[in-house]
């Protein structure tokens, strides 16, 4: 078994399996590989949610690897949406990962520290542009800043032909 940093054992990952269901909330400092359904909150050290699990409900975690499903607010440090992820609800997160095939429906918030503090959502008014719904919410982004100068320079058009 690996040591932490205090010489102390690492528990195991607890295994929630697919015919378990689940209905309150979850509470660890260790490891969480959910493969049936919970409803209610996770709060763990690494959160892996299987390909056939659902969740319902906000997930709080360093990392988080979605293969299945969550309904909620994700945060974490490190969130990855595999290509069989469904995500519904806004992702708080320091660095992102979304495969190409994913299911996402909700915002994109980049913070420093997203694990820190209750709700952390910014009103939609203060949201960069593009980081709304859609498993491309990265290449939505792009695309959103990448159109900014070609509006400008529409803006300007007119101004520049009565000159």
């Amino acid at each position: 078994m690996p040591l932490t940093s205090n010489n102390k054992p690492k528990p195991a990952v607890s295994t929630l399996s697919t015919d378990l269901t689940i209905v309150g909330n979850l509470r660890t400092t260790g490891d969480i590989q959910v493969e049936g359904h919970v409803q209610g909150d996770i709060r763990a050290h690494l959160l892996t949610v299987g390909e056939g699990a659902t969740i319902e409900g906000e997930i709080v975690a360093d990392d988080v690897v979605v293969n299945g499903r969550v309904i909620g607010r994700v945060r974490g440090l490190k969130v990855r949406l595999t290509a069989t992820a469904k995500v519904e609800g806004d992702i708080v997160h320091k660095t992102i990962a979304i495969e190409s095939g994913a299911h996402f429906e909700g915002s994109v918030q980049r913070q420093e520290d997203p694990l820190a503090g209750g709700s952390g959502a910014q009103p939609a008014a203060s949201r960069p542009a593009g980081a709304g719904a859609g498993g491309n919410a990265g290449q939505q982004s792009g695309q959103a800043q990448a159109n900014k100068p070609a509006f400008g320079a529409q803006q300007n058009k007119p101004a520049d032909a009565n000159s």
